[in-house]
């Protein structure tokens, strides 16, 4: 038993765990042919329809009925605060199982020239009364009944008073707001707090005007719309709720990172020496002292902002993006491609951090602006 909590322990580090989750991820979520390819060829689409969501359900259930026997992952696991987050990971990869699972049947469907699933006859009509209002009444009558014996069974998380001059540890957002205080570890807080925040309402209602495929509207299909529901999930569920999960279990006292088994010690620390790109360039690699001019020693970073936003763009339009670029033309093009470029430098940002302790690409406290 213990060499298995210290095999997951091991895993849960955060360099393994993402790059586990992200390669698997990209494998189950076929972003373009040559991962769609290899799909069929691992046979992973199988998941999706091979009573996978059964066998997702029962691995996620041996796992938590597992560890209900280690103390440290009890403590954690039915803290009152947390209880809905374990709920939230069942019925995410329900959900999520179910959705794909109607999408690749609707694909196998489409290339039998079958009708889809939600194809529906005209002649075919559901009153709303009184079909529809017994349905939500039954519904209501459910949920109260849930939110009933929840609160009899599950104390209240309340703690004491405010006390300004103690403060928990870790002290932790709103389970909603966790995504935003992770990347708050990574990235300023006019970044973290104000750019990506916004730049996610901004992509989410430019969706409509950048995708205009008719494919898949009114029915679920995943090979149509293939990277559509990629990207979209790898923002849901890898850039958010992964964030989310983490920040609930994994992240404890002095924001360390701790396993799910691991027991939350107060005087954890861990010898980080952050540090900018510049000092690794100046100090570290040039072996010189730090330049007193601010363009002069930010410029290798500005250098490396700009490449990321200026050449890249245009490079996948020629290369690995040619189809979607001749399809959405310039300016969604742009739109769409800076879009996608910010969401991918979360992962980036934390991965720099992680394995070579890079703190900003650009330091500029003297006017507030790092990245």
């Amino acid at each position: 038993m213990d060499l298995i909590k210290s095999v997951i322990n091991t895993l849960a580090s955060p360099t393994i765990l993402f790059t586990l989750i992200i390669v698997t991820f990209f494998f189950i979520f076929p972003l373009n042919d040559w991962f769609y390819r290899w799909n069929k060829r691992l046979k992973l689409d199988s998941f999706w329809t091979n009573r996978g969501g059964i066998k997702m359900f029962i691995i996620l259930l041996v796992f938590f009925a597992f560890g209900l026997f280690d103390e440290n992952f009890r403590l954690i696991v039915l803290k009152p605060d947390n209880v809905p987050i374990v709920g939230l990971i069942f019925l995410v990869a329900f959900f999520t199982w179910l959705s794909m699972k109607q999408a690749v049947d609707n694909d196998v469907h489409i290339e039998n020239n079958e009708n889809v699933n939600e194809y529906s006859d005209p002649d075919d009509k559901v009153l709303t009364w009184p079909d529809l209002v017994y349905i939500e009444l039954i519904a209501l009558v459910l949920c109260t009944v849930l939110l009933i014996v929840w609160s009899i069974g599950l104390q209240a998380p309340l703690e004491e008073p405010a006390n300004p001059t103690l403060s928990p540890n870790p002290a932790k957002a709103p389970w909603y707001f966790l995504g935003l205080q992770e990347m708050l570890v990574y990235f300023d807080p006019w970044i973290a707090g104000v750019l990506f925040p916004s730049l996610m309402i901004v992509g989410l209602m430019a969706i409509p005007y950048l995708d205009t495929n008719k494919k898949g509207v009114g029915y679920y299909s995943f090979k149509q719309r293939m990277m559509a529901v990629s990207l979209y999930m790898f923002g849901w569920l890898v850039l958010w709720v992964l964030l989310i999960i983490i920040g609930t279990f994994l992240r404890g006292p002095n924001w360390n990172f701790f396993g799910p088994f691991e027991y939350w010690d107060l005087h954890k620390l861990q010898p980080l020496t952050n540090i900018n790109l510049s000092e690794y360039v100046y100090i570290i690699w040039f072996s010189t002292g730090m330049p007193d001019n601010i363009l002069l020693r930010e410029i290798w970073g500005i250098l490396l902002i700009l490449g990321y936003f200026l050449i890249l763009p245009p490079l996948f339009a020629k290369t690995w993006l040619k189809n979607l670029y001749n399809r959405l033309g310039n300016f969604r093009y742009s739109v769409f491609i800076i879009l996608i470029l910010f969401a991918l430098s979360m992962p980036i940002k934390m991965y720099l951090r992680w394995m070579v302790n890079l703190k900003y690409i650009v330091a500029i406290p003297e006017y507030f602006f790092n990245i």
